[in-house]
């Protein structure tokens, strides 16, 4: 397990970084596209979000919520990612959506840094985004 320590300058700049920013993403929209048919279908989405506890735990302690809830929490994120209400999340849908998730985690998190633990071999955007600053930090003048 690692340790990085990332704030909102950070991810700012891995957002604005396009060329690290759209590979990072379109690593994550293959790697969530079970079928390999270029779309996230509801279940490919959800099937992501289920894979991350997202729901089921409150700082690691399991939460129980009506089945009813979460397929309407699960359908609420769905649609913000389907924005032109296809039925399926293509790559721009879901790069789009990224990017104003991660501005808005930026925004929050401002100048104030935060630690993050990190499984081995993790490749969540936020790693990508501390793993970007520590190259541009480690290069010499």
């Amino acid at each position: 397990m690692g340790v990085v320590m990332i704030d909102g300058t950070t991810v700012r700049s891995f957002v604005n970084d396009e060329e690290h920013f759209v590979k990072g993403v379109d690593e994550a929209f293959a790697a969530l596209d079970l079928n390999q048919d270029g779309v996230l279908s509801r279940s490919e989405l959800r099937h992501a979000f289920e894979s991350t506890r997202l729901v089921d735990t409150d700082f690691g302690v399991d939460v129980a919520m009506p089945p009813e809830d979460v397929t309407k929490l699960y359908d609420s994120i769905f649609a913000r990612f389907d924005c032109d209400n296809s039925g399926t999340v293509d790559q721009k849908e879901f790069r789009d959506e990224i990017r104003n998730i991660l501005l808005a985690i930026a925004d929050g998190l401002g100048s104030n840094p935060i630690q993050m633990a990190l499984e081995e071999g993790d490749r969540n955007l936020l790693k990508k985004a501390a793993d970007l600053e520590a190259s541009k930090i480690a290069k010499p003048n």
